[in-house]
């Protein structure tokens, strides 16, 4: 049950917004084996002065900030499947992989109030988290 935020520094077509989406979701799904139906995806657009970067970014406009939280447990293959599936998604949507930057904080499953207010812990998520 991953939560992801996309921040972005400039505006895209909705149809693009939801082509980020969809990306990042699916990068998610092949990585991490949750449910296809597990989406819980938001993207954000700020305006470029609020939303500062490095002076270095080669593409500041292109500038994506993704920050995924998640239950601990995924091995560091999955994380490096994760990363690169995420990049590579939205490389082929126009934003250039240099301009990618990837947040992943992982949150123990006791941590979690999901479905009614229960702990995750004590929860059947229906999937692996230690892939």
């Amino acid at each position: 049950m991953p939560t992801v935020l996309i921040e972005v520094r400039r505006q895209y077509s909705p149809a693009d917004e939801v082509a980020m989406i969809d990306a990042v979701h699916d990068a998610l799904v092949a990585a991490f084996r949750i449910p296809a139906e597990d989406k819980h995806v938001r993207l954000v657009v700020h305006e470029p002065h609020r939303f500062a970067c490095s002076p270095n970014q080669a593409n500041p406009d292109a500038y994506t900030l993704v920050t995924i939280d998640c239950f601990a447990g995924r091995s560091l293959e999955a994380k490096r499947q994760l990363y690169a599936g995420i990049v590579g998604r939205l490389a082929a949507l126009g934003i250039p992989r240099g301009d990618v930057a990837i947040t992943l904080r992982e949150i123990a499953t006791e941590n979690w109030g999901i479905r009614g207010g229960r702990a995750a812990c004590d929860v059947d998520l229906g999937f692996e988290v230690e892939v």
